[in-house]
């Protein structure tokens, strides 16, 4: 497993490397001060799993660093971190394609809880700042919307594609795949792929070719 942690301050990068440590045993951390470097870094390393970013970086801020992220590597799932935390930040940075969101006073389990369950292909927010309304949109009948990397995939099955198949599209590796998989099976509360692309279908969704 390889994760880019991207901060200002090499003691924050230095300490959440030693939490993310305990994912497991062989999980390399790749660190950058500013977005630039993050950049290289992510375009150096195809295979990385996960980036830990900063809302506040001193070349720009968290919004415009997602939305260069998700146009280069709409499969990375992002993290933002931030020492500051309201509702309205944590919207902005769900509608602009984070995967989760965690505040710089968290404790290392919940740092830990929150890139678990990105990595299983989830949306992360820390409970004692949900509120109503919901912070995640939902669609119309009530389940929030899937992630940009979940909705690729999905859209990727409504084509046909197996996981190989997939995998080699949007250059990920297969175990990537399969688990944005599970996630879209139990977004959709179903058993398979086929019962997923009908409940999809009927919604509105269409295939990535139709794009």
């Amino acid at each position: 497993m390889k994760i880019l942690v991207v901060d200002d301050h090499a003691l924050v990068r230095e300490g959440l490397r030693q939490v993310l440590k305990g994912l497991e045993e062989n999980l390399e951390v790749l660190q950058a001060g500013n977005c630039e470097q993050a950049f290289v870094l992510a375009h150096r390393h195809g295979d990385l799993d996960l980036v830990l970013l900063d809302y506040h970086l001193p070349d720009m801020n968290g919004l415009d660093a997602l939305a260069i992220f998700g146009e280069r590597h709409p499969e990375l799932p992002i993290v933002l971190l931030s020492g500051s935390a309201n509702t309205q930040m944590m919207r902005q940075v769900l509608q602009a394609g984070a995967a989760g969101f965690v505040t710089k006073s968290c404790v290392s389990d919940e740092l830990l809880r929150a890139v678990r369950s990105v990595l299983d292909g989830d949306i992360y927010l820390p409970q004692e700042l949900t509120s109503s309304p919901p912070l995640i949109q939902q669609d119309p009948v009530g389940r929030p919307l899937l992630t940009q990397r979940q909705d690729l995939v999905l859209r990727c099955l409504l084509d046909g594609l197996a996981n190989r198949e997939i995998a080699e599209q949007l250059h990920v590796s297969e175990e990537t795949v399969k688990t944005h998989v599970a996630a879209i099976l139990r977004h959709f509360d179903v058993q398979n792929r086929t019962q997923a692309v009908v409940a999809a279908a009927r919604i509105g969704y269409r295939p990535l070719s139709a794009s």
